[in-house]
């Protein structure tokens, strides 16, 4: 049988995705139409591979005003698919009946779904399809999308019409005055146009639709004809065309409801009493808050954080146990170890052994690798060895510091002790004591070796599943790879792709919510909610909802911006949404909170920076909407609240696939990228250390390569050639420029870059090591701490381009190198700014320091304010979608 092409149309909100997804199982292409960043779907029906579907954009009409609209009616005008199902919501039936309408026009055969009708009769109502269908001229099938009842009609009624290729002749829906025009008009446009089209065309003419008179060729004299019958309708009527067209079929629909349409007695519907609640101008908002506080809470802050724990610690970490008794067992037994405080015994003694004068040389290599490996003779023997000569000598280590798992003293609460000094000793408060152990002996020593030896390990329990770095070590090594390679593809790609991946399970936890929110009918009154406040500030309500979904991670906010309709408030929200702080910036907060504050529990630092976010969105809109790239009113809120109902599981799950997939497929292909060429700058570099041949390589395997080589890397290069960048933001070393550079990867990356630039390892943002050496890069030589140029800093990595997961996801949503390039450069030269304004007022205000940077600061500052507050600039471009008369 020969192929057939069916356009799925509908208003947004009308069921239209849920039809696709039921017929074909949302397994098809997805892309976006040419030239837009309006997105395209097409797939097969499952019933029928001959049968190809296109769910064409959420639309009210076919006019020319949003590209979900002139897409639209360039696909059904020009590519001419073989038939329209064009999906009606029974419970709106009304207003859905526009863009009926229009679609009868426009040369394809039509078939009408009535959909949603379980709720309509829940509310009582009837609608008598057969009479709606009369009026039409075009089949009528009452259906459920939801509950996928009588789909399999609904397409065979349009496969039948597509093959017939019979095309209705459309509502004659125009008063007498207007029909006459049309006929006239018709008869100037009839050698011009397709025969099927003579009726859409003749009443674009008459809308003075610039798109479609373009089309037409028409020369001055037939532009003339039809410019004197449409202003003789016009001065009968005192109105202008497109308005005459607009209301004369709303005066048709309202004939089509009196006669087709049964209402019940008006009773508030289950939805309206909902609605009452949930989108009241006092309650709607605190409400919203309430259930995005559940939502956030389970996402991020426990059964989302508990799969990303898993996901980062077992399987790219260390791997994990399945078995939740083995689970329990080993963390009873690790809580037991650690109790023992093994390391600092054994740290503690060698530290006094060395200085009662004996050789340690090698014994804590021995000691780390019997804790590999028990049965390594050779450590054995150094270790007891010296543990002999120890005891002989009457080595005895006294008041040895304690220290918790991130390495950070104790005091004799337990309590981290959260300033050391330039030596990395502890700095103890009034009254504050130091936790040690009293003595450890040689025999003590020993006993902390043998213990250390069996430190539970993970595979030591039956239920232990290796992770992913571990078991493609083992490919590696089985497979004799070099140790180039094996740096390449777990430190270079593993590392980079799972920093990313590992966020999946939280994702996934947020996505279930808030799709259910959305298909549920939730997320509709949310947006209706924000609109009030967010239209304030250039914004359509439509843009609160990526940036909620921001603060869990950019790309799916990013990702979620598709649904604003409004070209100019998409590309600006898609712009602006990474501003707000995702959790993968956390360990940049709580690094600046340890170095401010020492860790304690001051609640104000992260507020701030989530406030600086939100700051920065607001002051960023209210300037871009003062340039003519963004100048105008947001568009007009304009949605169907659809009525509250339980979606089904499949519908859920294919809604929260098609996020994360689309997360999976176009994140890690850059991720992979990425994280491959700043391994290569970390790597590789040129051995200009001492004693070195000044020979470009991979630096690990050069011979006398000191043991934290990176100040010799590529990465280290290029962070100096772009030092001068950060220079008036207080930060004006390779280190922070090489930091913000590998946060692009993945943002909580500058925290483990400044770990592995610092030489300590893995300290994390918990360690007082790690605040302790941040801090060292912003104080100077006098030993004053520059906490302007530190919050610069930090504010300058939040507020900059995001990590390179959400730049793909944000050049996938601008589609225009232009506006992807326009997009980054902003962020990162507001975020520069911002920065720059940070730490310039606090070295004048808290230093009294003063440079020319300082009036650039101001200057900045001033400009933003000014940005602000200017009028706005009137749009020099008229609007050329309608003329205003055709010749």
């Amino acid at each position: 049988m020969a192929e057939i092409t069916i356009g799925l149309a509908g208003n947004p909100n009308c069921g239209k995705t849920t039809l696709f997804n039921e017929l074909t199982g949302s397994n098809g292409y997805v892309g976006n139409w040419p030239g837009v960043t309006v997105e395209k779907k097409q797939a097969t029906w499952r019933a029928d591979r001959d049968v190809t579907f296109v769910d064409l954009p959420g639309i009210y009409s076919l006019s020319p005003y949003t590209p979900e609209e002139v897409v639209s009616r360039d696909y059904i005008v020009n590519e001419r698919p073989d038939a329209v199902i064009d999906l009606v919501d029974a419970t709106n039936l009304e207003r859905n009946l526009y863009l009926t309408t229009q679609l009868l026009e426009a040369g394809r055969p039509v078939v009408v779904g009535l959909n949603m009708c379980d709720l309509l009769k829940e509310r009582g109502d009837v609608i008598d399809a057969a009479a709606l269908s009369e009026r039409l001229g075009a089949p009528v099938v009452e259906v459920s999308a939801l509950r996928n009842t009588n789909l399999d009609a609904l397409v065979s009624k349009a496969v039948e019409a597509g093959r017939a290729g019979k095309v209705q002749p459309g509502a004659r829906c125009f008063s007498p005055e207007v029909e006459g025009a049309l006929a006239q008009i018709a008869d100037i446009v009839s050698g011009s146009c397709d025969a099927n089209l003579v009726r859409w065309y003749s009443i674009k003419v008459f809308e003075r639709d610039a798109e479609a008179v373009k089309a037409l060729h028409l020369s001055s004299a037939q532009l003339n004809k039809a410019e004197q019958a449409i202003k003789a309708v016009e001065r009968s009527r005192d109105d202008d065309a497109e308005s005459i067209i607009t209301s004369d079929r709303y005066d048709w629909i309202a004939g089509v409801m009196d006669a087709c349409v049964k209402k019940a007695p008006k009773r508030l519907s289950m939805s309206e009493k909902i609605d009452r609640v949930v989108t009241n101008r006092v309650l709607g908002l605190p409400i919203f808050v309430a259930v995005m506080f559940v939502v956030y809470f389970i996402a991020v802050s426990t059964v989302g954080t508990w799969g990303t724990d898993w996901a980062n610690d077992g399987v790219f970490g260390d791997g994990w146990l399945w078995n939740p008794s083995d689970q329990a067992a080993y963390e009873t037994a690790t809580e037991e170890y650690d109790a023992g405080y093994y390391g600092d015994k054994i740290d503690g003694f060698l530290a006094a052994a060395e200085a009662d004068g004996l050789d340690t040389a090698g014994v804590s290599d021995a000691v780390a690798a019997l804790a590999e490996d028990p049965e390594d003779a050779e450590a054995q023997a150094v270790v007891s060895g010296f543990a002999a000569e120890a005891q002989a000598a009457g080595v005895v280590a006294t008041d040895v510091p304690m220290h918790d798992g991130d390495g950070n003293f104790l005091d004799a609460n337990e309590e981290v002790v959260t300033r050391i000094d330039a030596d990395g000793e502890p700095v103890l408060a009034d009254g504050q004591e130091l936790a040690v152990i009293d003595t450890v002996s040689a025999a003590d020593f020993a006993d902390a070796v043998a213990a250390q030896e069996s430190a539970p390990a993970l595979d030591d329990y039956g239920s232990f599943v290796p992770s992913i770095p571990s078991v493609i070590e083992g490919w590696l090594a089985a497979a004799g790879a070099s140790e180039f390679v094996t740096a390449l593809v777990l430190d270079g790609i593993v590392a980079g792709v799972g920093a990313v991946l590992g966020f999946i399970p939280q994702m996934l936890v947020l996505f279930v919510m808030l799709c259910f929110l959305e298909d549920c009918g939730y997320m509709s009154r949310v947006a209706f909610v924000m609109d009030r406040v967010f239209r304030r500030f250039g914004l359509s309500g439509k843009s609160f909802i990526p940036m909620l979904i921001s603060s869990g991670c950019g790309v799916p906010g990013v990702m979620a911006t598709k649904t604003i309709e409004n070209e100019k408030d998409r590309r600006m929200t898609a712009m602006l949404t990474t501003m707000i702080p995702c959790g993968a910036k956390t360990p940049i907060i709580a690094l600046v909170m340890g170095v401010l504050i020492g860790g304690s529990d001051a609640w104000w630092v992260a507020p701030m920076f989530y406030f600086l976010g939100l700051a920065a969105i607001v002051v960023s809109a209210l300037m871009l909407k003062k340039t003519k790239m963004f100048a105008g009113e947001p568009a007009p809120f304009v949605m169907e609240l659809p009525d509250y109902h339980l979606p089904t599981l499949k519908s859920w799950w294919l809604h929260v696939w098609e996020r994360i997939s689309a997360y999976l497929k176009k994140a890690t292909t850059i991720i992979f990228a990425a994280s491959v060429v700043v391994w290569f700058l970390l790597e590789f570099g040129f051995a200009n250390w001492e004693g070195g041949n000044g020979a470009f390589g991979f630096m690990s395997l050069m011979e006398g390569a000191p043991e934290y080589y990176t100040d010799y890397s590529l990465l280290a290069i290029v962070g100096n050639a772009v030092a001068w960048i950060f220079a008036p933001l207080g930060a004006d070393t390779w280190q922070a420029a090489a930091a913000s550079i590998n946060a692009l990867i993945a943002k909580e990356n500058l925290v483990s870059t400044f770990g592995v630039i610092y030489g300590i390892g893995d300290a994390t943002e918990n360690s007082v090591t790690m605040w302790s050496g941040f801090a060292g890069m912003f104080t100077d030589a006098s030993g004053i701490l520059h906490v302007g140029a530190m919050c610069a800093f930090v504010a300058f990595n939040m507020l900059d381009a995001p990590c390179f997961a959400a730049i793909g996801t944000i050049r996938r949503q601008m589609d225009s190198p232009k506006w992807f390039w326009f997009a980054i450069g902003y962020q990162c030269v507001f975020a520069w700014s911002v920065g720059l304004i940070i730490n310039q007022l606090w070295e004048l205000f808290a230093l009294g320091n003063f440079s020319v940077w300082t009036v650039v600061a101001f200057a900045l500052l001033a400009g933003m304010i000014f940005q602000i507050v200017r009028p706005m600039p009137r749009d020099e471009q008229p609007d050329e979608k309608v003329l205003a008369q055709l010749c």
